[in-house]
């Protein structure tokens, strides 16, 4: 089992929550107001509601439709119809390993936990995310590479390109930049992503 590159870590700012994928699995990226980040599968277990609808508060994250409060390990800390109550400890949201690298959110299965560390992306910061309705080979043929880690240049500069697989013939891509990338190179990167997006869609089409 490897790392999966889930989010880039700009996109999770303390005290925040969003939705998120695993393989088939929906789950829900999360940072306190500490900065720790956390990822769970994204269901209450009181009624199923999703956690990344949900609101941080300091060191928990509380289910928007009761108020139900979670911490550390995706254990209950408070249920608000019953401040008196101590919730007991079978009352818990399923955690998956996470780590952040180079401005990038990995997750794993936390039964599964990678021995490696995520790869290296020295010397890239991140950029920006796009969802694509196209399949991981489909956007590497049209980088030009094989894999889901694809290294080369868009926009004439130096990027990353991680492919994260989805259900249903999706995908995200997490894009890095070169440093010390200026404002009008990181533009010409976001079309050059784009196109890529088009070609790799209009693949799929004529494919189908």
């Amino acid at each position: 089992m490897n790392w999966t590159p889930a989010a880039l870590s700009q996109d999770i700012p303390s005290g925040s929550a969003a939705p998120g994928q695993l393989g088939d699995k929906d789950i829900v990226i999360w940072r306190s107001a500490s900065g720790r980040i956390a990822a769970w599968s994204d269901r209450c277990p009181h009624r199923g509601m999703r956690l990344s609808h949900g609101f941080v508060r300091g060191e928990f994250l509380s289910c928007i439709y009761h108020g139900w409060r979670y911490g550390d390990g995706g254990q209950c800390h408070r249920i608000p119809a019953h401040p008196e109550l101590t919730p007991p400890d079978a009352i818990k949201v399923p955690v998956f390993a996470v780590t952040e690298s180079d401005g990038v959110v990995w997750v794993a299965q936390k039964d599964a936990e990678p021995e490696a560390p995520p790869p290296g992306l020295a010397g890239f910061s991140p950029l920006r995310t796009l969802r694509l309705s196209a399949r991981p080979e489909t956007v590497a043929a049209a980088f030009g590479g094989t894999g889901l880690d694809l290294r080369g240049e868009l926009g004439g500069c130096a990027v990353v390109v991680l492919i994260q697989p989805l259900p249903d013939d999706q995908c995200n891509l997490h894009a890095l930049a070169a440093n010390g990338a200026d404002t009008a190179t990181l533009d010409r990167v976001s079309a050059a992503l784009e196109a890529l997006r088009r070609q790799a869609e209009t693949a799929e089409e004529i494919a189908a």
